[in-house]
C-alpha cells in the first residue's frame, strides 16, 4: 500500500520539472529522481540516517564531489552514495548546487539503475 504521507523534501526536484527525461519514483520509502535514465538523487524525510539528500554516485567520484561540496559525506548505511542531512546548515545551498550539477549532466552524479530481477518461480500452475 503506498504511503499517504507526502515527502517534505520533494521540492528539491522542482528544478527537474522542465527536463523531459525527468522521472520520479519511490525508493526506500523516499523519492528518487532519474535524469536521462540515471538514478541521480534521493530525497528522504524519514528518521535518521534517512533524513536528507542522497547523491547517487560511485566511490571513485566521492573525493571530487566532496572537494567541491565539503558538506557531503558518505551515507552511514549506503556508503557507496554521498549524503547531506536535512539539519545541516548548508542543506539548501548544497541541494541547489547538486540539482544544478544534475541538470548540467555532471558525470560525477548519477548511476545506472540495476534492473529488477524477475522471480524464478513460474506463475503458471504445474500440470
Amino acid at each position: 500500500m503506498p504511503s499517504s504521507v507526502r515527502n517534505s523534501l520533494i521540492w528539491i526536484f522542482d528544478a527537474f520539472e522542465r527536463d523531459p527525461t525527468y522521472i520520479s519514483k519511490r525508493m526506500f520509502g523516499s523519492d528518487a529522481a532519474y535524469i536521462d535514465g540515471l538514478l541521480c538523487l534521493i530525497a528522504a524525510d524519514r528518521d535518521k540516517p534517512w533524513n536528507g539528500l542522497l547523491v547517487c554516485t560511485s566511490h571513485d567520484r566521492h573525493a571530487a564531489l566532496i572537494e567541491e561540496i565539503p558538506a557531503l559525506r558518505p551515507h552511514p548505511v549506503l556508503g557507496k552514495w554521498l549524503y547531506i542531512p536535512q539539519d545541516d546548515p548548508a542543506f539548501e545551498t548544497v541541494t541547489e548546487r547538486l540539482t544544478a550539477l544534475v541538470l548540467a549532466r555532471d558525470p560525477r552524479v548519477g548511476v545506472e539503475p540495476k534492473p529488477r530481477e524477475r522471480s524464478r518461480k513460474s506463475r503458471l500452475p504445474k500440470a
